[in-house]
C-alpha cells in the first residue's frame, strides 16, 4: 500500500453532522441565492426564491387539507420542477413522501398506496388514468392533486394550489433523527417491495458525506447538474436533487430519456456534472453522432446503481473525454456508501472505491454473516453509518433480517482489497437488476401463477449486455400457451422494467423439501448453457 493511499483511506470524518429537517436546504438556498436559477425545465426556469414560494404555497394547501406530521403523501410523476416543490412541501409539514415509478400500472400503484397508507397523491395529468380505477378501492386517499389540467371534480389543480399566496404552513416540530421523511419502495433482500423508512438525518447525513469531497469530484455551487435519473429513485432523489439544493447548484430536468435530446440538453445548458447509470454509459459509447455535441463543460461523470466493468468505464472516458468514477449504494443507505477517486493515480477502474466518510464496511462469510473475511476474499458486504435506514415500513421481520447490531446486510457479494477499495462481484440476494431498477422475482412469480394456463413458475435474471440483467421465466404450463402470450400478458400488468423478456417451459420447477424455489439451480443451468 502506498503512503498516499494509506492517508486517504479511510476518508476523514465530516462529523459533527448538522441535524436539521431536510427542507431547510431549500429555505437556506432561497435566503442566500434567491435570484439564482434553481431549475431549468423545458422552456421554464425557476429561481430558488420562486421555487421556495411555490413550495410554501403547496405546503400550506396540504396542511389545510388536514395532512400533517407522519401522514404519507405519494408523488406519481416524471421529473419536473413540480416534483421538487412537492417533495419539499411534504417535508415542510412533517409528512412523509412515498414515491411511485411513473411507469407503474394499476396493480402496482394500488399496492404501494395501500401498503403505505397514503392520504394524498400528487400526480401528473397523464398518469391520472392509471390512478382513477384504483381510487374507489382506496378509501384512505382523500386528496388528489393533479399537475396539469385538473382531471375531475374531486381533484385539485397543482397550479392553483401553488400560485395562491399564503402566509406559509404551520410550524411543525421535527426530530430529524427519528422522524421519517421519505418512504421509497425497495425489494430489500427478497420478496415483495417494502417501504424503506429514511429519516431527515439519514438523507442530510448522506448529502454531507457527498458534498465537499473534492477527491470524488463532488458538485460545487456553480455546477450545473443533469437530472435524467428519475427523482422517485433514491439515486436521483438524494445524490442529485438534494445535493444540488443543499449546494445551490442548478438542475436541468429531463422527464423521459431520449439520447439526442439528452445530448442536446447537456450541450445547451453547459452541464458540468453528470450522474448516470451503466445502460446510459453503454449507449453513449455506441452513439455514432456524439462528436456533434459540445460536451466540453462536463468535468465529471459519476456512475452508480449497477456494476460497470473497468473496460466500459475507460471507454466512456475516452469517448467523451471526461473523468469517470463509480460509486455504490442502496435505497436502504440513502443511498451512497462508496465512491472511487477522480485522481488517476488513486482511481481503480471497475471498483466502487472505498467507503464514504464515517461509513464502516466489512466483508463477512456468506454462511453465518458473522466472521469478517481477510482482504481479497469474497463474501457479503455489510455497512454501518449515519445514512443507514431506520427500517422497513410495517415489516419488523424484514428489518431484523437486514439490520443486525447496527449493520446493514446488503446481500451483495463483494471483495475489499488491502487499501479499502470495494469491488461488487455478484448478489447473494435474488433481485434482478434491470438497467439499475430492482425487480423482485417473487412479485413476477405471483403474477404468473394468476395466468389460467400456468401451474407453477420461477423467475431469475439472465445476463444482458444492454440492461445488465433481464427477467426470465420458467413456466410449467397446464394448457396450450406460447412464450409470447405469457410475455404479453405480464407486460399488460407491470411496468416496463419488470416485463418478462424470456420464457422457458419446464415439466417441474426445482424446489427444496419445504417448497422454496431453488432459483440458484436455474441460474447455474443458465450459466452452463451459455458456456456450452
Amino acid at each position: 500500500m502506498t503512503s498516499e493511499k494509506a492517508k486517504l483511506v479511510p476518508r476523514p470524518s465530516v462529523a459533527p453532522y448538522h441535524r436539521h429537517p431536510l427542507h431547510e436546504y431549500q429555505l437556506s438556498a432561497a435566503a442566500k441565492l434567491g435570484g439564482k436559477t434553481a431549475i431549468v425545465d423545458g422552456g421554464q426556469e425557476l429561481t430558488f426564491t420562486q421555487l421556495k414560494d411555490r413550495t410554501a404555497n403547496l405546503a400550506s394547501a396540504l396542511a389545510a387539507m388536514g395532512i400533517g406530521k407522519g401522514d404519507r403523501v405519494a408523488i406519481f410523476a416524471p421529473n419536473c420542477w413540480e416534483y421538487v416543490a412537492s417533495f419539499y412541501a411534504i417535508s415542510w409539514i412533517g409528512a412523509v413522501v412515498t414515491t411511485l415509478n411513473p411507469s407503474y400500472r394499476e396493480r402496482e400503484v394500488e399496492f404501494q398506496l395501500r401498503d403505505s397508507g397514503a392520504r394524498a397523491i400528487i400526480l401528473a395529468e397523464s398518469l391520472y388514468p392509471v390512478l382513477e380505477p384504483v381510487l374507489p378501492r382506496l378509501s384512505g386517499i382523500l386528496n388528489v392533486i393533479v399537475i396539469g389540467e385538473s382531471a375531475g371534480k374531486t381533484s385539485h389543480s397543482f397550479e392553483d394550489l401553488t400560485s395562491t399566496m399564503s402566509d406559509g404552513p404551520p410550524a411543525v416540530v421535527i426530530d430529524p433523527e427519528e422522524d421519517v421523511v421519505v418512504l421509497p419502495y425497495s425489494s430489500g433482500t427478497t420478496g415483495l417491495p417494502k417501504g424503506v423508512m429514511l429519516t431527515h438525518s439519514n438523507l442530510t447525513s448522506n448529502v454531507e458525506q457527498l458534498i465537499g469531497r473534492h477527491e470524488i469530484g463532488a458538485p460545487k455551487p456553480d455546477d450545473v447538474l443533469m437530472v435524467h435519473l428519475p427523482l422517485y429513485h433514491i439515486y436521483g432523489m438524494n445524490v442529485i436533487m438534494n445535493v444540488a439544493v443543499a449546494l445551490g447548484a442548478t438542475q436541468v430536468m429531463m422527464g423521459r430519456f431520449e439520447m439526442e435530446q439528452f445530448l442536446q440538453l447537456l450541450s445547451d445548458n453547459r452541464v458540468t456534472v453528470l450522474y448516470t447509470v451503466p445502460p446510459v454509459v453503454l449507449a453513449l459509447t455506441q452513439f455514432p453522432g456524439i462528436r456533434d455535441y459540445d460536451l466540453s463543460a462536463l468535468r465529471l461523470c459519476f456512475v452508480g446503481a449497477a456494476p460497470m466493468s473497468a473496460e466500459m468505464q475507460t471507454k466512456l472516458e475516452s469517448t467523451i473525454d471526461v473523468a469517470t468514477v463509480q460509486g455504490y449504494g442502496l435505497t436502504e443507505s440513502s443511498p451512497a456508501t462508496n465512491a472511487d477517486f477522480m485522481e488517476p493515480s488513486l482511481k481503480k477502474p471497475g471498483s466502487v472505491g472505498p467507503p464514504l466518510p464515517d461509513t464502516e464496511e466489512k466483508v463477512v462469510d456468506l454462511e453465518t454473516g458473522q466472521r469478517e473475511l481477510p482482504r481479497g476474499e469474497l463474501g457479503e458486504l455489510i455497512i454501518k453509518g449515519p445514512q443507514v435506514m431506520k427500517g422497513y415500513w410495517n415489516n419488523p421481520d424484514a428489518t431484523a433480517d437486514t439490520l443486525r447490531d447496527g449493520w446493514l446486510y446488503t446481500g451483495d457479494i463483494a471483495s475489499m482489497d488491502e487499501e479499502g477499495y470495494v469491488s461488487i462481484v455478484d448478489r447473494k440476494k435474488e433481485l434482478i437488476k434491470y438497467k439499475g431498477f430492482q425487480v423482485a422475482p417473487a412479485e413476477l412469480e405471483g403474477l404468473l401463477l394468476e395466468h389460467p394456463s400456468v401451474s407453477d413458475a420461477a423467475v431469475i435474471g439472465v445476463p444482458d449486455e444492454e440492461a445488465g440483467e433481464v427477467p426470465k421465466a420458467f413456466v410449467v404450463a397446464t394448457g396450450a400457451v406460447s412464450a409470447e402470450e405469457i410475455m404479453e400478458w405480464v407486460a399488460e400488468q407491470v411496468a416496463g422494467f419488470k416485463q418478462i423478456r424470456q420464457v422457458e417451459f419446464l415439466d417441474q420447477i426445482p424446489k427444496n423439501p419445504s417448497g422454496k424455489v431453488l432459483r440458484r439451480v436455474l441460474v447455474e443451468r443458465e450459466r452452463e448453457k451459455s458456456q456450452a
